[in-house]
């Protein structure tokens, strides 16, 4: 292979392979696979995508579980120039028919179990589980022997999560996600020595691009498991197999919530770290006062910055425990009023974001483009407050704000309030039309035992002003939520908007 004089994807495991080759780089199921291993493998995958017809710049859709043959399946991707468009695995009919076409996939490399599902006359390679799939189809190629991409070239279509709207893709290059590893590994304190696990979805960004390959890059023995099994997980924890782990916070608040999780020795486990969405105050309180010991660490981002652009080291919750920390290494953060003028520490505004890890833009959107992207800063969407230390904290997405009687309140201080409450397990708060309030705040709540919507308001204005306390409780079994964890509040708001109108 032609070597580059830049640093791409795929280098960051040859790298690896050369300094340790013996070492385990990925356990899946029965399989494992050295850093030697590992980078033949990803150079024979490249030669087999190749194989289809495909050239660099061309994309490939990837549809399928977490996996060993998934991670192949993206750095041969990046190694044979190709850009690689992970899709959610939930996703059926036209979502799913949206962002095939969307990308322009010329190849979808699928679950066999998830193939059907695509639209009629998608090209699929199965990654696994059948003798004519990726996997198999290794032993009998070449390894790839092509020039290496350029750092400038793209490498991933990073489709936002589609929570607000429909989905992006956010055009990343080899240059930007290796930036983004570099700021994980420091902020994150990732090491050789640790044992992670990956259990969240490899097409999200943050198990990824913020977790694997980054520990891939320092040389970490890495277990990735098909799901996020509060059974599995806490196993390996107490086997001394794993002892960092990351997670967003429905799995935290689920894992917290398990009747054995006040018994299980779970002292092995050395490094939380949660993200994907807002952590309820009172939830992290409950699980640091359970392990003292634990170093928990917030990560904080987006798709389009790769995804981390901010940090809560352990020794900084003290006395910040709702805030996502300060920019990592390679981002700069402001906090900007519509026009895009910075506002005073202490002022809630829109963060905005410079850094080598922001995307290129988004694929053939080049009106959301330009929307975004203002004098080289790219606008977030999130609402937030720095302090005079440089900390943020996050007060809402800017579409998530309420307005009520002209009054803007936060739904995540509101949230925050009903989860101080026993009976509350899992809460989010929207806001509905309302003829009186413009917006009425109402909470949407997984209720642990017996509570009525009466108690949970008179408990929401004991700690909050009255005017921020839910009109109304809505009680539910679960809460809609992407593969990430995310709630997905634009479906709660279209639900219950139609019915109370």
């Amino acid at each position: 292979m032609t070597q580059g004089q830049g640093s791409t994807v795929d280098g960051v495991l040859r790298r690896s392979a050369h300094r340790t080759p013996a070492r385990t780089a990925v356990e899946y199921g029965d399989r494992s696979w050295t850093y030697a291993e590992l980078d033949d493998a990803v150079s024979r995958a490249a030669t087999v995508l190749l194989g289809q017809g495909l050239a660099p710049g061309d994309r490939v859709g990837a549809y399928g579980h977490n996996s060993d043959a998934y991670l192949i399946g993206f750095l041969a991707c990046a190694r044979a120039g190709l850009v690689h468009v992970p899709v959610n695995q939930n996703l059926t009919g036209d979502d799913l028919a949206y962002l095939v076409h969307q990308s322009g996939s010329a190849l979808v490399l699928a679950d066999p179990g998830l193939a059907a599902r695509l639209p009629e006359g998608t090209r699929t390679l199965a990654l696994r589980d059948a003798d004519d799939s990726l996997l198999a189809r290794l032993a009998g190629a070449e390894p790839y022997d092509g020039p290496e991409p350029r750092t400038e070239d793209l490498v991933q279509l990073l489709y936002t999560s589609g929570t607000t709207a429909l989905p992006k893709g956010a055009m990343m290059t080899h240059r930007a996600l290796v930036h983004e590893y570099l700021s994980a590994i420091t902020a994150l304190d990732l090491s050789a020595g640790d044992r992670p696990a990956h259990s969240l979805p490899l097409y999200h960004s943050a198990q990824m691009h913020v977790f694997l390959v980054p520990y891939l890059a320092v040389g970490a023995t890495n277990i990735i498991l098909d799901a996020p099994d509060g059974d599995r997980l806490l196993d390996l924890i107490e086997a001394g197999r794993v002892d960092s782990l990351f997670a967003p916070p429905t799995v935290w608040i689920a894992l917290a919530g398990r009747p054995d999780f006040a018994d299980r020795d779970l002292s092995g486990l050395r490094k939380a770290y949660y993200g994907a969405s807002i952590m309820p105050v009172p939830v992290l309180e409950r699980l640091r006062e359970r392990l003292p010991k634990l170093g928990f660490y917030n990560c904080f981002g987006q798709s389009e910055i790769g995804p981390l652009a901010t940090v809560l080291a352990p020794d900084e919750h003290k006395g910040r425990m709702d805030s996502c920390g300060r920019p990592v290494l390679f981002v700069d953060a402001r906090v900007v009023d519509e026009d895009g003028k910075d506002v005073p520490d202490g002022t809630p505004g829109e963060i905005v974001y410079r850094s080598p890890q922001l995307c290129e833009g988004y694929w053939d959107k080049p009106e959301e483009t330009a929307a975004a992207f203002r004098d080289g800063w790219f606008r977030s969407g999130d609402l937030a407050v720095r302090d005079a230390h440089g900390y943020f904290t996050i007060v809402d997405r800017v579409k998530d704000v309420i307005n009520s009687g002209g009054v803007l309140v936060a739904s995540r201080q509101v949230e925050d309030a009903l989860y101080t409450h026993g009976a509350v397990a899992e809460a989010a708060v929207i806001g509905l039309p309302d003829d009186r309030w413009i917006e009425a705040v109402t909470a949407v709540v997984v209720p642990r035992g017996e509570v009525s919507e009466a108690e949970l308001i008179e408990h929401t204005r004991e700690k909050l002003a009255h005017f921020k306390a839910p009109k109304r409780v809505v009680f539910v079994d679960e809460l809609p939520r992407n593969a990430s964890g995310k709630i997905l509040k634009r479906e709660l708001r279209d639900r219950f908007a139609r019915e109370t109108a």
